[in-house]
């Protein structure tokens, strides 16, 4: 399968946060799975890398955007760079381009691309595909969002959202996951 995985450009290597996100991006290229990132830095380069050192193949979807308004370059393990100029083409890009996507923890982006994916799948202009959340923030965020606007979210929008409490059972999911 291809794979986007969506999170945050503030962990660096050292931090737990890194250490998951190449935990994630190696044993995704273990099973075989393209891997599409960001192709920046922080979680991007850390599933790349991962992923990279396991023989995967890991493809940046990179943005004109992204780079005018930060000094950054594509990192150094993807194999494939798909670049775009608008930061909403780089987010259709990674949507459009998968066939599962996991996230991460992450800010505002991160946010952004699992509320785009989730309710294109809503509305059915994308076909339902895994969309797994990892860590017990986005779990706890969902639970809020789930409990203030329940009249808002019918159980069939909520079931498009899968939750796991760490990168091993994020895999597991996606390994039992119909595609």
């Amino acid at each position: 399968m291809n794979v986007s995985i969506f999170g945050g450009s503030q962990p660096k290597e050292g931090d737990t946060a890194y250490t998951e996100a190449y935990t994630l991006g190696r044993l995704l290229a273990e099973r075989g799975h393209v891997v599409l990132t960001g192709g920046y830095i922080g979680t991007m380069e850390a599933v790349s890398r991962g992923a990279n050192e396991a023989g995967g193949h890991v493809i940046g979807v990179t943005c004109t955007d992204i780079e005018a308004w930060r000094p950054v370059q594509p990192n150094r393990w993807i194999k494939e760079e798909r670049r775009c100029k608008s930061l909403q083409e780089r987010i259709t890009a990674l949507i459009e381009g998968c066939d599962a996507a996991l996230a991460l923890p992450g800010g505002p982006g991160t946010l952004t691309e699992v509320a785009m994916m989730w309710n294109l799948m809503i509305v059915e202009s994308l076909h339902r595909r895994p969309l797994i959340l990892v860590g017990d923030g986005w779990q706890s965020v969902f639970d809020q969002f789930f409990t203030s606007f329940s009249g808002y979210i019918p159980a069939r929008q909520r079931e498009l959202l899968s939750f796991a409490a760490d990168v091993e059972t994020a895999v597991t999911i996606l390994e039992t996951s119909q595609v």
